[in-house]
């Protein structure tokens, strides 16, 4: 394995990259961060008793450069699936100065699927969410565990149940958890997680995929986001950079976590650094979950 970046080198190399690559395609670039596609895949999950239609939005990136009806566009293609269970994988904000998330809540709102909406927090969602608390309070710095608790209310208030490092079973043949975030938030107990799961199925929800190499034991399926599949990427070569300790191991698409355990690394829907894609466009990905045989 090549050596892990440190978290400075990463975003270093990210900024020139993107501020690089994104002056060179011009226009395209931008274009490109602002379209939509819709992924479709099947998986089949042991303990699984009857097909689970999922849909899964992850690094929204609501602020500096995406707005209100970006996100209400995904949530109308999310809606359009008519999925059992919605799954929202972090990144919900950026910062914009002088704004708060409302019309991103409002927007968020309208999602509604018969076994709930789901999701856990993201890096961006920490520092972003942490100012918004500093802003009102007029803090010089944020309560964390009191902003926690207030967006957490926030998004329940609004249909969206967070899970940071806890568990939910919106049906009786599956297990869901879900992850606090990797780099700022408390490390998961995986292994008391998976404790009740029994014979259900079991699904990780996760911001950050450089979880997949620490798994316990065998997952059924993780869902992450986090990379943003490199958001720019080049014929021939691929992700130039991905924000991951495994450089372009777990970019996009699907994976491979310890124990052999099956994931899918969603590309997210918005941008960070700066409003540029390549041969990489914003996903909504839809999982028809069957019975293993």
């Amino acid at each position: 394995m090549n050596r892990k970046l440190t978290r400075r080198e990463w975003i270093r190399r990210s900024l020139l990259g993107t501020v690089g690559l994104g002056t060179l395609l011009g226009g395209g670039a931008v274009a490109g961060a602002y379209g939509l596609s819709v992924s479709r895949h099947r998986h089949a999950m042991p303990g699984l008793r009857t097909p689970l239609r999922v849909v899964f939005l992850t690094d929204l990136h609501y602020g500096l450069y995406i707005a209100a009806g970006s996100v209400r566009r995904w949530v109308e293609a999310a809606l359009a699936e008519r999925p059992d269970l919605i799954l929202l994988g972090g990144d919900f904000v950026d910062v914009r100065a002088g704004e708060t998330p409302t019309e991103l809540l409002n927007e968020l709102s309208r999602l509604r699927a018969p076994l709930g909406v789901y999701g856990v927090w993201g890096n961006h969602d920490y520092g972003s969410f942490g100012k918004y608390a500093s802003r009102w309070r007029g803090a010089a710095t944020p309560n964390w565990p009191q902003y926690r608790q207030e967006y957490t209310e926030l998004l329940d208030q609004i249909g969206i149940q967070l899970l940071r490092n806890d568990i939910a079973q919106p049906r009786d043949d599956l297990h869901l958890i879900g992850t606090d975030d990797r780099w700022h938030g408390d490390s998961p107990d995986l292994t008391a997680l998976l404790a009740e799961a029994g014979g259900r199925a079991t699904l990780l929800l996760t911001h950050n995929p450089d979880i997949l190499p620490e798994l316990p034991q065998h997952i059924g399926l993780t869902l992450a986001g986090h990379t943003h599949g490199g958001q720019v990427r080049l014929p021939g070569v691929g992700a130039v950079v991905v924000p991951s300790d495994y450089h372009t191991r777990f970019d996009m698409g699907w994976k491979e976590g310890a124990h052999s355990s099956p994931a899918y690394v969603s590309r997210g829907l918005g941008v960070s650094g700066l409003p540029v894609r390549t041969l990489c466009a914003p996903e909504v990905t839809v999982l028809e979950l069957q019975p293993a045989e």
